[in-house]
């Protein structure tokens, strides 16, 4: 209905009619107010008038007073000429006129030529025979020029009250002008009232009443009723909504076909539901890596639920921190700033304490408190949790740019999503667990097989044994004395290098606690070789997946054996950063080594092809820095694309 209203010509609006009809009853009110306001004006201008000019007849009686007072007295002379000066000035007041006293004459013609005629005598005559009067300094010529001036002041009065009859008779016309717009003022208001009382029946009180009669009507289900449309404003097109809305619910009354289709919609939403479980619920069976799980559960929520953007965190219990696995329609900027968070810095964290966040305008929260949702341009969010065997994992959000409202049966499905989130999370966890199992089984059977076989030793031992059985069928007492030391130590080497792999190999890790296993593994390097170890730990990144764990401890067991094999160190310093990258350093102050024959040897160096095999394993860099005598340091850096999730 606002849409056809605003579609209607300006000129038939309802709206357009009663503003035209109040500006043209205003601008004639104002008119004629504004009128007699000016003849106001008028009249106390000329009424100021009247009493100026009235004075000036007073002022030349008795500026001959003054004059006949003046002879034979030089003093009095300057009091004459101060009379003539504000006679000259009132004069000139009333020929100027003074808007802001006001003070002026009317102006018409006869007035206008009176007023010259009364200046014109003054100049010429009265004030030039005053002059004279002053100017003559024998007493008897003074008395004969006064009895002059004295002779001509009568015709001057007779022209100022002729000046004062015309103002008046001209003030008595607009006094009557005034009177007669009062009265037309009167009467206009009183018509202005009868029309507007008028055109408001014809336009909204018969209207408003015809359509009251009609919805009483339609009230007692006389569902025939329709209303005329005499108009073509906005009440014609009420009208025109009322008939349509008629005509539908007559329909409706009728026939049942659009329940029908009501509750087929509702039954197809249901069973869009339900597919929507089913087909997450077996995208989530299948066997992807976790964050493949997360990417392919969050695109398809998002599609189902019509959300701009989306996140998956995962929550790592042992820090209280929650990190983003995946996330789509979020600015890198956005990631960058909130990938690692405590779980009391953000909505998405609160969630994993209350249950569900539903944010439905970020404009009603707190708005002392920063939301970078709302920086991004979201309007509304969503926050569910990811559970597993009713343990809180994590927590995926769903962003709208426009206001949305979660339904009960939307918010049903997507808690019931998020717990098939958290099973086949742990799922995946438990298989890389067993994954992780059967490579620490497998490393034993190595190692069995591996105590029998230290190639490089025993060669070695070998070829002692046949010096000694040389030496014995030679007799060589002094020969056997050398070889036999030499047996004892290559006996204890071999020993010393099967016990440390079998250590190595039968390594596992307990709860996937990569730092504290790190730390038995220096202590025992400390214990064992007498060699200061220090390890420190920095960093609150997401855990590293169990594989990759224990990847990166293998390798720090082969670093420290080196050490303890060719270094001949006092001091190994062993940093850790666990960031968004990781990264793995181990120093040591020993004798080092130069790296171009390392290079030369090829693959003779066991140790180091050893750890840089398990880097790329790990798709991490490796590097080594070393030369003679100024120790070693050994770097892993794991970039954090190549991060399996934990």
């Amino acid at each position: 209905m606002m849409n056809a209203s605003q579609s209607l010509p300006i000129g038939k609006r309802l709206t357009f009619r009663i503003l035209l009809t109040t500006l043209i009853g205003l601008a004639l009110t104002l008119a004629a107010i504004a009128y007699t306001l000016l003849l106001s004006w008028q009249l106390e201008g000329g009424g100021a008038a009247i009493n100026e000019a009235g004075s000036l007849r007073m002022r030349s009686y008795r500026l001959a007073i003054e004059l006949e007072q003046s002879i034979g007295k030089p003093q009095a002379v300057s009091r004459v000429a101060q009379s003539l000066a504000e006679y000259d000035r009132t004069l000139a007041d009333l020929q100027a006129g003074d808007a802001k006293r006001p003070l002026f004459l009317p102006v018409t013609a006869s007035i206008r030529k009176q007023m010259r005629e009364v200046q014109k005598d003054w100049q010429q005559h009265i004030r030039v025979g005053a002059q004279n009067v002053m100017q003559e300094t024998d007493p008897v010529r003074q008395q004969a020029v006064l009895a002059e001036y004295v002779q001509k002041l009568p015709d001057f009065v007779e022209s100022i009250n002729q000046l004062v009859s015309l103002v008046e008779v001209e003030l008595a016309e607009k006094t009557t002008w005034l009177r007669l717009c009062q009265t037309a003022l009167i009467f206009m208001s009183l018509a202005a009232s009868v029309a507007l009382l008028y055109l408001l029946y014809l336009w909204i009180v018969g209207p408003v009443t015809r359509m009251q009669a009609g919805i009483a009507r339609m009230s007692k289900d006389d569902l025939s009723v329709r209303l005329p449309i005499e108009t073509e404003d906005e009440f014609g097109v009420l009208a025109q909504a009322f008939n349509q809305m008629a005509d539908r619910v007559q329909t409706v009354h009728r026939t049942l076909e659009d329940r029908v289709s009501e509750k087929t919609a509702k039954l197809q939403a249901q069973n869009h539901e339900i597919s929507t479980l089913y087909e997450t619920a077996g995208f989530l069976a299948r066997p992807n890596a976790i964050e493949e799980l997360c990417r392919g559960f969050l695109q398809r929520i998002m599609q189902r639920i019509h959300a701009d953007g989306g996140t998956v965190r995962i929550l790592d219990n042992k820090s209280d921190h929650l990190h983003i696995t995946v996330h789509e329609g979020i600015s890198e900027q956005m990631i960058e700033e909130e990938h690692c968070i405590k779980t009391n810095d953000c909505l998405c964290g609160a969630a994993t304490h209350s249950g569900i966040v539903l944010v439905r305008d970020f404009r009603q929260l707190n708005q002392q408190r920063r939301y970078r949702c709302q920086e991004e341009g979201f309007f509304s969010l969503a926050v569910f949790q990811i559970l597993a065997r009713e343990q809180v994992i994590g927590s995926f959000s769903l962003h709208f740019a426009n206001e949305r409202v979660i339904s009960g049966e939307e918010r049903r499905l997507l808690e019931t999503l998020g717990k098939n989130l958290g099973s086949a999370i742990e799922n995946q966890r438990l298989i890389a667990k067993e994954k992780e199992f059967a490579v620490s089984q497998e490393r034993n059977l190595l190692a069995q097989g591996l105590h029998d076989s230290i190639a490089q030793g025993l060669n070695f031992l070998n070829l002692q044994v046949q010096m000694l059985e040389d030496s014995l069928r030679r007799n060589d007492v002094e020969e056997i004395k050398d070889i036999a030391p030499l047996l004892r130590a290559g006996v204890e080497e071999s020993y010393e290098d099967v016990r440390e792999l079998l250590l190595n190999f039968r390594t596992r890790l307990q709860d996937s606690n990569l730092e504290s296993e790190m730390r038995n593994v220096v202590n025992k390097f400390q214990r064992q070789t007498g060699v200061h170890g220090e390890i420190q730990l920095a960093g609150s990144g997401a855990p590293l997946a169990p594989e990759q764990q224990l990847q990166v401890l293998f390798i720090l067991q082969e670093a420290l054996s080196n050490v303890r094999k060719h270094a001949h160190a006092s001091n190994v310093k062993v940093v850790v950063a666990n960031e968004r990258d990781f990264s793995l350093t181990v120093t040591d102050d020993g004798a080092g080594f130069n790296l171009d024959r390392v290079h030369e040897k090829g693959d003779a160096h066991v140790g180091l092809r050893i750890m840089q095999e398990r880097a790329e394993r790990l798709s991490a860099s490796f590097g080594i820095h070393s030369q003679p005598g100024g120790g070693t340091t050994i770097t892993l850096q794991l970039p954090r694309q190549e991060r399996l999730v934990a």
